[in-house]
């Protein structure tokens, strides 16, 4: 700072001088006189500012010739380089101006210019190891992607530099969507740079896209090694990991390892919805219903979820609806003002036809929180309530443009998945994926059996007659077993409506929601 100061006043009494000086060699009227012993030279105006500038010239090119001889007789003295690092410097200075330039253009997104400066710079500084990352990087910035891979395999050849060219390609494999290659040079560069945040990032993506869950886990755990991750975020990572592998597991029919993934997973991370949903299965499996129920229990005091209560269905199959309603209260005791826990108490009273507790237990919801389920829920109970056709239709056709219930929705793209996944399949997020509302602006308008998610019923024709029922078609969890609409006269209301409508049943009484593309089984 002080001899930047210093340099500024300098700067400014030069100019100062040199003003003054002109001023007085204009008011001078026999111009300068220069004596040297005998001989006398008598200079105007502008011969006078001509001669100053020509001393001033004549003394850099003095201090030149000074500067030239110390290094020759450093050489003579036996300093080899002296000559040569007395030339190099003014090609270091314009080598590094260079560089500077290059990297300010690279900031501002200008690759043209970046190219031509890191050109200049590689010629003047001799330095790859500078200049050829400015290269890759202008050259990635000005579209010229062979070029830019070239620059970083010649970084490949210096250790110094290595870990920048594998980075450097690794990025370009990434763009162009080979993701094999970019897997290997991850890996390449994990090893290199083991610390490297954002490598172990890319590396564990790729990982967890292509199903390397051993490997996932291992660079998962260099994460929290290394501090960049805290410990219970590592955990759910680690047990959404496991989960993976064990969906491989199943898919490949090796039941048994598939059921100890899935509740060691689950034991990681208790709130994880998918793990314990898997873990409560494999416990049915192995004849643990008490450990099954724990499992959903543990996790719906975390956050209620229609996977949950579908998991909790299959641990007694068989039992009544009345039977269920009480074994569910383990359940449905947690979070009543939940909406989950609203329309699942709903759903089990229309299961056991109990049709006006139903609307109890649905409350305001349709008018608070109309969804299609909700809409569609209102629609059963209307109808086994024995209320007219035109009603129903009307809360079904309510239904069919509602705006739709959470599903799993990554938190990246927004893309809303049939199911849960530990990868988002569209952008390929690792750990993207959230039970929550898809966006607005995506449309609900969807028809058939991925519609509507409670009823499978029929509004048929007048007994006398053969026309053809029309039939209005809702998916249920993978655990219900559908429930039928009451029979009656399209055009007219029930007959007779104090009749206990036994054509309404809702087996298991669980019921998931809205899911685009997703597949209920109904009967």
């Amino acid at each position: 700072m002080v001899w930047s100061l210093l340099r500024i006043f300098l700067f400014v009494a030069l100019v100062g001088a040199a003003a003054w000086g002109a001023g007085m060699l204009l008011e001078a009227e026999g111009g300068v006189r220069i004596s040297v012993a005998d001989t006398e030279l008598t200079l105007g105006a502008l011969e006078s500012v001509v001669a100053l500038v020509v001393l001033v010239i004549v003394t850099w090119l003095g201090f030149k010739a000074v500067g030239f001889v110390i290094a020759f007789l450093r050489f003579l003295n036996g300093d080899e380089t002296a000559i040569t690092r007395y030339f190099a410097r003014n090609r270091e200075r314009k080598g590094y101006d260079a560089l500077a330039e290059g990297m300010m253009a690279v900031a501002s997104g200008d690759g043209r210019l970046a190219l031509t400066k890191a050109s200049k710079a590689e010629r003047y500084l001799k330095r790859p190891d500078l200049t050829t990352l400015l290269t890759a990087q202008a050259a990635e910035m000005a579209g010229d992607k062979a070029k830019a891979e070239l620059a970083y395999k010649k970084l490949l050849q210096d250790d110094r530099t290595r870990f920048v060219g594998v980075r450097g390609i690794m990025r370009q494999k990434l763009l162009d969507g080979d993701t094999d290659t970019a897997l290997k040079l991850a890996e390449r560069a994990f090893a290199l740079k083991p610390k490297h945040e954002e490598t172990q990032d890319v590396l564990l993506a790729l990982q967890a896209g292509q199903h390397d869950w051993s490997g996932a886990r291992k660079t998962l755990s260099a994460k929290l090694k290394h501090g960049f991750l805290p410990r219970d975020v590592h955990r759910r990572r680690d047990a959404v990991l496991a989960l993976g592998e064990a969906r491989d597991i199943v898919e490949e029919n090796a039941s048994i390892e598939a059921r100890e993934k899935a509740i060691a997973a689950n034991k990681m991370s208790p709130d994880l919805v998918p793990a314990a949903v898997m873990a409560s299965d494999s416990y049915v499996a192995e004849g643990k219903p008490k450990y099954a129920t724990r499992v959903i229990r543990k996790a719906w005091e975390a956050a209620p979820h229609p996977d949950l209560a579908a998991a909790f269905a299959r641990i007694v199959p068989d039992e009544t609806p009345d039977r269920r309603i009480v074994r569910f209260g383990a359940l449905t005791n947690m979070h009543r003002e939940n909406s989950e826990t609203r329309l699942l108490q709903a759903e089990l009273r229309i299961a056991a036809e109990d049709f006006p507790a139903a609307r109890k237990a649905l409350g305001d919801l349709a008018e608070t929180d109309p969804t299609a389920r909700t809409l569609t829920i209102m629609a059963a109970i209307e109808r086994g309530a024995g209320a007219d056709d035109a009603v129903v239709k009307g809360w079904l056709a309510r239904a069919l443009t509602a705006r739709r219930d959470p599903q799993w929705v990554c938190d990246k793209c927004q893309t809303s998945h049939r199911a849960w996944a530990p990868t988002c399949e569209n952008c390929d997020g690792f750990d993207t994926l959230a039970w929550t509302r898809p966006p607005e602006g995506v449309s609900s308008m969807l028809t058939g059996a991925e519609m509507l998610p409670l009823i499978v019923g029929q509004i048929a024709a007048p007994e006398e007659a053969e026309d053809e029922v029309e039939t209005i078609e809702v998916t249920a969890s993978p655990d219900v077993k559908g429930a039928a609409v009451p029979e009656g006269n399209s055009d007219k209301p029930i007959a007779n409506a104090d009749a206990p409508p036994a054509s309404i049943s809702v087996e298991d009484a669980v019921v998931d929601d809205v899911d685009p593309g997703q597949k209920k089984d109904a009967t």
